[in-house]
């Protein structure tokens, strides 16, 4: 998602990150409606591939609880969204992960806060670790000069809210909503909360911007499925280390697409990163 992000600007003019935000969460939002359609007239008809009677799918209505967390859920991590493509375009790009990179710790602290999730000292290691690992990678300059101040608090807002969202999606899990319908519901407060800026700040696309934001939002997509039922069947505690991935898969990207080639510090922090991760693994396999 994020190299498609960035390649749409090098494809016409720059695009604003509200605009960018709308087209990553309406590609989201009509996968997820179509799954979460499917899988209810699955439910209503037992399994033997007919919709229910009069062809009606009879959704799942949420609880009041349910409805609490989707809605603080999609307010969170649509501030993580706008926070963190505001950051993107005012300040650099290092400087602008970097801030993104405090949402793992924002997860687990607001777990531990709200959902009573305590963390072990080897599982507090193993996240710092790896925070560490990537602040190798991204190597922050923290150049924020006066008239960037705004962008960063924004970075630094979008990455703190990012964590409570997966904290709401944890809590979510544990109350049983449907995975589709998370994602679903997510994506249409996004996409909705992105169309009075996009409106106010629209900027004409090229046919290959068009097709570039569309990527994104197919991305996009997926690492919402993939993050929504990660946080929905285990601890955020467990899965901070992970979260840091994206960046050794970044790295990849920005050699294979736009000829970035690590630096000795970065292949340094994508191992750590790694090491932390298989830390983890065997602790769960050892466990089990």
């Amino acid at each position: 998602m994020g190299m498609f992000v960035r390649l749409a600007d090098d494809f016409g003019g720059a695009v604003s990150p509200f605009q960018k935000s709308f087209f990553r969460n309406l590609v989201a939002m009509f996968v997820a409606g179509a799954l979460f359609w499917k899988n209810s007239l699955c439910k209503n008809c037992g399994g033997r591939g007919r919709p229910p009677s009069r062809n009606v799918a009879h959704h799942h209505t949420p609880t009041r609880r349910e409805l609490v967390f989707l809605v603080l859920r999609s307010t969170l991590g649509t501030i993580g969204i706008f926070g963190n493509f505001y950051a993107l375009s005012h300040i650099p790009l290092d400087d602008a992960c970097m801030l993104n990179k405090l949402s793992p710790f924002s997860a687990v602290l607001c777990a531990w806060l709200f959902l009573g999730e305590r963390v072990r000292a080897r599982q507090g290691l193993a996240i710092a670790g790896a925070f560490a690992g990537a602040m190798l990678v991204v190597k922050p300059g923290f150049a924020f000069s006066a008239g960037s101040t705004g962008a960063a608090l924004a970075g630094l807002a979008g990455g703190i809210a990012a964590g409570g969202a997966y904290a709401c999606i944890r809590r979510l899990g544990q109350l049983g909503t449907d995975p589709s319908f998370i994602v679903l519901f997510f994506s249409a407060f996004s996409t909705l909360a992105s169309a009075p800026f996009m409106v106010f700040d629209f900027s004409p696309m090229t046919p290959a911007q068009v097709a570039i934001l569309f990527g994104a939002g197919a991305a996009a997509t997926v690492g919402q499925f993939g993050i929504t039922a990660a946080y929905r069947l285990a601890s955020p505690r467990e899965l901070a280390v992970y979260d840091y991935s994206n960046v050794v898969f970044a790295a990849a990207f920005g050699f294979l697409v736009f000829g970035q080639v690590p630096d000795i510090l970065s292949w340094l922090g994508m191992a750590v990163i790694v090491c932390m991760g298989a830390l983890m693994t065997q602790r769960h396999a050892s466990s089990s």
